[in-house]
């Protein structure tokens, strides 16, 4: 019971979130990823989060979050080939509960940010709910909405967005802004990538009129 009830005092933490007029390079963001069991979300589970911080266009090496968790549900082979962790690997890592509570210590006070981030937050979403009975109430960043927006209104500099780009995934992405991307493939090491990849999109936004986290909330909606 205790348990619980300490997770119910944390609650209000959670709501803390940066001033709408502080300009975006002035803000703390996460850049979040998950890896899961696949990618139903009534049916699978998160079974590992990755995190880094940054304070306005600068990655903060020294702070990241990583935690491999035991799924709620089986992992199956098709996700397997993705991201590599075997079912041997979870056995004996915590529980998303235990995890999702350091998870929330460690986006206080920050924008969320992800690539696809509707995904992750789905899954966080039902684990939220299931634990703590409410969203994830952070304000949150999708970096491929972002990118959208700019190929609509980078108006004379559509030359360094591809109006007619077919493959908007992360890694197609990383390739286009000339980041490089390891062979390895984990939670992190995505988080990271995109990280970088809005590291390049922060510097851009300003002369497009994106100026304050309201602006950039407004146009980066998952």
């Amino acid at each position: 019971m205790s348990a619980v009830m300490e997770l119910f005092k944390r609650r209000a933490a959670y709501e803390a979130c940066p001033d709408p007029a502080m300009p975006i390079g002035q803000s703390r963001y996460v850049v979040m990823d998950t890896e899961l069991t696949g990618l139903d979300v009534k049916k699978d589970s998160i079974v590992s989060i990755g995190a880094v911080a940054m304070e306005g266009g600068k990655i903060i090496l020294g702070e990241t979050f990583y935690e491999m968790v035991f799924p709620e549900t089986a992992l199956r082979s098709e996700s397997i080939v993705i991201h590599g962790i075997m079912p041997s690997e979870v056995v004996g890592k915590p529980s998303i509960g235990a995890v999702l509570d350091d998870l929330l210590k460690f986006c206080e006070g920050a924008v969320i940010v992800g690539h696809f981030l509707s995904l992750d937050l789905a899954f966080l979403n039902k684990e939220m709910k299931r634990l703590l009975g409410k969203k994830f109430r952070y304000p949150v960043v999708d970096t491929l909405q972002v990118h959208k927006w700019m190929q609509d209104n980078s108006r004379g500099a559509r030359s360094q967005y591809d109006a007619y780009e077919e493959n908007k995934d992360l890694f197609s992405l990383a390739k286009k802004y000339q980041i490089q991307v390891s062979a390895a493939h984990n939670a992190l090491m995505d988080a990271f990538i995109t990280a970088q990849l809005f590291q390049r999109f922060l510097s851009f936004l300003p002369a497009l009129g994106v100026r304050t986290v309201k602006d950039l909330l407004r146009i980066a909606k998952p």
